[in-house]
């Protein structure tokens, strides 16, 4: 047995071993949710937002979004660079009929349903990260559709950008008025109502932007 595979089992015993000493400690059939029921129980006042997942993702742990939005951008950035050498060659010639057609059809469709779920966040499950796949989707159809139509890397690059200063423009005005980074601004309105959670509609829509923005990039660069 070569020294690798040994270090691999060693490894894999100790991790069980870790595993199993961590769920003897737990008890079973009794497993407490303190912060999980602290959250569904302070949530709806103090942040307003109907569905609870928008309270947990963009104010109570909103720096940890920013970290994900952050991986994501350079992922996207590190495909792009890969896929972008100079040997690649764009497509010019426009798909057939049944295609475009469908792509004009869906275009509307896809962006209405993107913004829908992106603005409506806090109410229902959805939000930015899922909006954002629907908009980037909209544009990869147009493209497959009309590759000479692509957008312009600068737009995107503009837009990714705009929207990630605006996530954290948001966290540091909430840091400049007294408050921790992302804590929500603005009035919290009523609860369920579309004009509600304060700042998190907004914080969703930059998510929402800049997720679309990346991987409609990406999947352009990988269709060429």
């Amino acid at each position: 047995m070569t020294m690798h595979r040994i270090a691999t089992l060693l490894f894999a015993l100790g991790l069980g071993v870790l595993l199993l000493g961590l769920a003897a400690q737990l008890p079973l059939g009794a497993t407490p949710m303190a912060i999980g029921n602290e959250i569904l129980a302070r949530a709806p006042g103090e942040i307003g937002a109907a569905n609870i997942v928008t309270s947990v993702v963009l104010a109570y742990r909103g720096i940890d979004t920013l970290g994900e939005l952050a991986i994501l951008f350079a992922a996207a950035t590190a495909a792009g660079l890969v896929l972008g050498h100079a040997g690649s060659r764009s497509r010019n010639g426009e798909a057939g009929f049944i295609l475009r057609t469908g792509s004009d059809l869906l275009f509307p469709l896809l962006l209405t349903v993107g913004f829908y779920i992106v603005l409506h966040g806090h109410l229902t499950p959805g939000g930015g990260f899922q909006g954002g796949v629907v908009l980037a989707a909209a544009f990869f159809a147009s493209f497959l559709a009309r590759p000479s139509h692509r957008p312009g890397h600068g737009v995107i690059s503009l837009i990714e950008g705009l929207a990630g200063a605006a996530f954290i423009g948001i966290g540091l005005a909430a840091l400049a008025g007294g408050g921790a980074f992302l804590q929500p601004l603005l009035d919290r309105g009523m609860l369920g109502e579309l004009v509600s959670a304060g700042s998190l509609p907004l914080l969703y829509l930059a998510v929402g932007l800049k997720v679309g923005a990346e991987l409609a990039g990406l999947l352009a660069q990988l269709a060429e």
